[in-house]
């Protein structure tokens, strides 16, 4: 970390860059230690370029090392807040507080759509549902690359958690995207049906696992500790796959 910081000292940054940098420390409290992980992780795969055999270097990578990250920080951080609730309700309250919706939400009220770089002839900002909020969690990965673990942590805690969460609010709060998704396929014409796939048992409770297909083509799945929740779980991922407002 020392010789990145010497390193950082001596390098001469674009105008692109240092618009990078700026937004950077604005999120994160400090400057980057080593810029290229950030760029990555803006970097959509509409505009990837390849740079072996065929690999092409977007922040789909760097997406899933911070995905995991975030659901460690998260686990934990529940994990002490509610010391005598059990395994299925910190999993339901996780999975919250790291779907789609919350993790877009939470992207654009720290700047990440003024940052991330895509192919607008393909998609738009409103239209490409989950582009801020992956393009966070590759940020998340793009920090544990460049400060460690803990930095890492300390910036989920302290800039995305306590400050955009309201924990009560999300236990109180959930949105009904079956009555969603069915009022899209009445509109055009189409056929829902929630199938149960499975039932995991996990001792204490079972976890249900629900398919949603529409005019019988599989669109997502979902989990819950009952049918319901998980039938609301696959709506919700269905929304998200199906672009539905």
């Amino acid at each position: 970390m020392f010789f990145s910081r010497i390193r950082s000292i001596f390098t001469t940054y674009s105008k692109e860059d240092k618009r990078l940098i700026a937004s950077i420390k604005m999120m994160v409290g400090s400057k980057p230690l080593n810029l290229r992980p950030y760029r990555v992780a803006v970097q959509h795969t509409s505009v990837a370029k390849s740079v072996k055999k065929g690999f092409k270097e977007s922040n789909e990578r760097l997406e899933y090392l911070g995905d995991a990250v975030l659901g460690m920080v998260v686990a934990e951080y529940l994990f002490k807040k509610y010391p005598f609730k059990d395994e299925g309700f910190l999993t339901e309250v996780r999975s919250r507080i790291v779907s789609r919706d919350s993790l877009n939400r939470v992207a654009r009220a720290i700047g990440i759509p003024d940052i991330v770089k895509f192919d607008r002839r393909r998609k738009t900002p409103n239209s490409h549902k989950s582009l801020y909020g992956n393009t966070l969690e590759a940020m998340v990965g793009a920090i544990l690359i460049d400060r460690g673990y803990n930095f890492a942590r300390k910036f989920v805690l302290k800039k995305l958690l306590v400050p955009h969460y309201d924990i009560d609010e999300i236990l109180a709060t959930t949105k009904n995207y079956k009555s969603k998704l069915i009022e899209w396929t009445q509109k055009h014409a189409k056929t829902p049906k929630f199938e149960h796939l499975q039932t995991i048992d996990k001792g204490h409770f079972k976890e249900f696992i629900m398919q949603v297909t529409v005019d019988e083509e599989p669109i997502a799945k979902g989990h819950g500790l009952s049918k319901k929740k998980a039938e609301q779980d696959a709506a919700r991922e269905a929304c998200i796959k199906l672009e539905i407002e």
